[in-house]
């Protein structure tokens, strides 16, 4: 048992299934629970695909929760075109993984969030990796948990270079702005990989190939389910020799922070029109003493991606 105990709040795609990868193969960590989240699929299918993947790595001990199913300003989510276009219609490369045996928790992801704050303090790392919706909630009915979860890692936003939503907007920050912007500016602390390090931090087939030699379910499945991801990158980011490890990227950020150079911030969320989402610095707090987000504006990807396909190859060897 670690001491260090984690939660993943994501919108279970192809990144955030090697994510959970990268948390389950991590020796340094527990993986307690992940909340699903909206974005790359609907909710409950983000859910069931967690269970699925969980399933195959052997991590059968995992609960997953589900969060919210819509933003923070809206009643109802529909999935854009581009997320089923990148990550497959069912969110993992149109690949058939069996049923969990595994069910949904009954408990709402919020809920577990705070009871798990309270309990484990500043042994508790959340990863959100989707819209910022269920931190959100959390830190407005218990507003306590902003000084009492030891480490907030999040995938989202960019500072430095364009958004792949808008110019100025990441996805995960384009799905909740308002929510994003209350967690910000809030007391909490938190870490943001943004696209500034993680459109740095590529895989390619090259990796994935090694996955396919080991002749296991799940280093073939997951083969398989990344391939999907690096054909769709080849269509929408054919500048790019591979594709982006965003969610895993900040999973290994939590855990290691000093695979990425910083600048600390106080940051906020525009919520206007024209630029609706942008994550840029709060002129307000320019001045202020103390910054609450420290920034990853750059990253040492060999030393990642060594890290990384080390957890994940000795994971899929004995699964």
């Amino acid at each position: 048992m670690a001491t260090k105990k984690m939660i993943l709040d994501l919108d279970t795609g192809i990144d955030d299934a090697m994510a959970i990868a990268y948390a389950v193969g991590a020796p340094d960590v527990d993986l307690i629970g992940i909340i699903g989240s909206y974005g790359n699929v609907l909710v409950e299918q983000g859910g069931k695909n967690a269970l699925k993947i969980l399933e195959l790595l052997g991590a059968t001990d995992v609960p997953v929760y589900l969060g919210n199913g819509h933003s923070s300003t809206t009643d109802h989510f529909d999935v854009m075109p581009i997320s089923a276009q990148i990550h497959g219609k069912n969110g993992i490369g149109e690949v058939e993984l069996p049923e969990a045996k595994r069910q949904l928790e009954t408990t709402s992801g919020v809920d577990f969030l705070m009871d798990a704050a309270k309990q484990y303090g500043k042994d508790l790392i959340l990863v959100p990796t989707g819209p910022m919706t269920n931190l959100a909630e959390a830190l407005e009915k218990a507003p306590e948990i902003a000084d009492e979860i030891g480490n907030v890692t999040f995938m989202g936003g960019a500072l430095t270079v364009e958004g792949n939503v808008t110019p100025y907007t990441e996805a995960n920050i384009n799905q909740d702005p308002e929510a994003t912007n209350a967690v910000l500016t809030s007391p909490l602390k938190s870490t943001m990989v943004g696209l500034d390090v993680t459109m740095r931090t590529l895989l390619t087939r090259k990796e994935t190939q090694q996955w396919r030699d080991l002749n296991t379910k799940a280093g073939t499945a997951f083969a398989d389910i990344v391939d999907y991801y690096i054909d769709a990158y080849e269509v929408t980011n054919g500048q790019l020799p591979g594709c982006a490890l965003h969610d895993p990227l900040a999973v290994g950020v939590s855990l290691d922070p000093s695979f990425i150079t910083t600048l600390n911030l106080n940051m906020k969320v525009t919520t206007d029109e024209g630029t609706r989402g942008r994550t840029i610095g709060d002129q307000a707090r320019l001045n202020d003493p103390e910054t609450n987000v420290t920034v990853g504006i750059n990253v040492d990807a060999d030393r990642y991606l060594k890290t990384f396909m080390s957890y994940l190859t000795g994971l899929f060897a004995k699964h």
